[in-house]
């Protein structure tokens, strides 16, 4: 759901492969019942070819070339899977990727939502503007109240189309998640819900700048990078909004941005939210969802929290500067081998004359392993955007999730971290000293564990409560732990998996190294050192600790002290 200024398109029915197995087709797996559906994951393009002359089966399994430089062809808008659709709306049709025409017999669904039935009373229904998998947007012109006079997008959804019980939470979930964080500048503005006998009818506001991808193409395919600033700015900031609110996107792409008008400074807003879901920072989603130039490796791997929309602004980034998409192939299948296996190339023009800044920036989104991709608070922190005029950096939830994690940590790993945090550059510094002053410390200088939940409670809307974020951060609150300065606040939310993601990673381990052995590093046991990680006296684990002490002064090796680093466990310990 949400609104498409695009016009209607005609989805073709060719069968796609696996994008887990390109050799061969098999049946997508519904994730709540576990049984096959026997739909290929993604739905065919809904572009023509533009490669008429190229073999219908022909993928890279490198880093694909890029044919289009000016102008590049628009990225497909609905390259939705099929199994999501086949399993959230209820089509039995092997090869159907369209909504059902509502002709199915649903027994014991109710459709009643509770919102007004007041719709026609209220708005003059204008022209169709868009359609997409779940309905169709219009031009409305509001008759009465506080809307009278003022032209909005009215998005209905036929309830004809809600063939099954998921279908109709989807629909209600989405409603919830626009009515909670309404009111960011670069969100889509909902004014309110309707419902008859036929539709549902969600009201929002009517942009008429067009899509990102519009303005795209007009540019020839290219930004500056003060230009691409300007859009990135906006997308990173509702993304940050949402992902403290315990909200993914999991559809971000040119499409989904909309400008408010015309005009070339015209804000940018974020619009539907149909695939959108709730998750907490210690929970993962499994469906896979999204279009296929944007989908990050996780979402294939049927495991994925918010970072999956980083790894899609990533892509996004990656457009705006050079023009062309960094994973490309002919077919779909070729697509996922490449988001899977390939490294996007920084070699062609324009990469070498742009800033380090830009390319670190964008590789840092990019990386396949999510736990080393920046979040979006921290994006906004990055030295290519710090001099940006107009960018607040929001409340990042990472923070309890890393805090929560040091508080239960040894002693050892604590000095660990503490070392670590001592080779922090000053614009490294820039986004903890942002995101402790968010937390307000006293005036002394300390925060305790109650200014977590406080923080929390002070940014939260109905959505962090539905996601249950804000549960989360009552549990960090509760912790027994003494009041944090900023030096230990430093340690205690320092990511290591993102510091890995670096270039300058091993500068900062072997300084952090040198640091610790000259105010943490001890001579411990093995047993000691397996109390000190809370792992059993087995023979197994003796085994691999050997290699983290040194036998000549019985002191942590580097070896040892960077795995200390990441918090070994006993689970380590069984996947080794």
């Amino acid at each position: 759901m949400g609104i498409c200024h695009g016009k209607p398109i005609q989805h073709s029915q060719t069968q796609l492969e696996n994008p887990t197995s390109p050799e061969r087709d098999e049946p997508a797996l519904n994730s709540q019942t576990g049984k096959s559906l026997n739909f290929p994951f993604y739905s065919p393009s809904p572009l023509p070819s533009g490669f008429k002359n190229s073999p219908a089966n022909s993928s890279v399994s490198s880093t694909p070339l890029r044919f289009f430089k000016r102008p590049f062809p628009p990225p497909s808008p609905a390259k939705h899977i099929r199994a999501l659709l086949a399993r959230r709306h209820g089509s039995v049709k092997p090869n159907e990727a369209s909504i059902p025409e509502g002709s199915e017999i649903e027994l014991g669904l109710d459709k009643n939502f509770g919102y007004s039935k007041q719709f026609m009373a209220h708005y003059e229904m204008g022209e169709e503007v868009g359609r997409g998998h779940f309905g169709y947007t219009c031009s409305a012109k509001g008759k009465r109240g506080s809307l009278k006079g003022q032209d909005v997008a009215v998005k209905v959804i036929p309830k004809s189309k809600m063939t099954t019980a998921i279908a109709i939470e989807d629909v209600r979930r989405e409603v919830k998640i626009l009515r909670a964080l309404t009111g960011h500048r670069n969100l889509v503005q909902f004014y309110d819900s309707y419902e008859d006998d036929d539709n549902v009818y969600a009201v929002m506001e009517l942009c008429k700048g067009g899509e990102l991808l519009d303005r795209i193409l007009s540019r020839g395919g290219k930004y500056s990078e003060e230009d691409a600033k300007a859009v990135i700015v906006q997308i990173l900031s509702v993304v940050a909004y949402c992902h403290l609110q315990g909200v993914v996107h999991r559809d971000l792409k040119p499409e989904n941005f909309l400008f408010t008008t015309k005009d070339e400074h015209s804000p940018l807003k974020a619009i539907d939210f149909g695939l959108s879901d709730y998750v907490k920072p210690d929970e993962r989603l499994n469906d896979i969802v999204g279009s296929a130039y944007y989908v990050a490796p996780e979402v294939l791997h049927r495991s994925y929290g918010t970072e999956a929309d980083m790894w899609s602004i990533g892509v996004i980034a990656y457009i705006l500067l050079c023009g062309s998409r960094p994973f490309w192939a002919r077919t779909e299948s070729g697509i996922f081998r490449a988001v899977l296996k390939a490294d996007p190339s920084f070699d062609e023009a324009p990469w070498p004359s742009l800033s380090s800044n830009a390319i670190d920036f964008v590789k840092r989104l990019l990386n396949k392993d999510y736990r080393k991709r920046l979040t979006a608070a921290q994006a906004l922190s990055h030295p290519w955007l710090a001099n940006y005029h107009d960018v607040k950096i929001p409340l990042d939830m990472i923070i309890y999730k890393l805090v929560k994690a040091y508080i239960c940590s040894s002693s050892l790993r604590k000095a660990a971290l503490g070392a670590l945090a001592r080779t922090l550059t000053v614009p490294q510094l820039a986004y903890f000293r942002e995101q402790f002053a968010l937390l307000g410390p006293n005036k002394s200088g300390f925060i305790s564990l109650q200014n977590f939940k406080t923080a929390a409670t002070k940014n939260s809307t109905d959505a962090m409560k539905d996601s249950r974020v804000s549960d989360y951060a009552y549990t960090v609150s509760t912790l027994q732990y003494r009041k944090l300065d900023f030096e230990e606040f430093c340690a205690a939310a320092i990511s290591v998996h993102q510091l890995e993601g670096m270039e300058s990673w091993e500068q900062h381990a072997h300084s952090a190294y040198e640091l610790f052995e000259k105010d943490g590093n001890r001579p411990i046991m093995i047993e000691e050192l397996a109390s000190e990680l809370g792992l059993s006296p087995s023979v197994p684990v003796h085994v691999v600790l050997q290699d983290w002490i040194r036998h000549s002064d019985g002191k942590l090796s580097f070896l040892g002290f960077v795995r200390l680093l990441h918090g070994i466990s006993s689970r380590s310990f069984q996947k080794a």
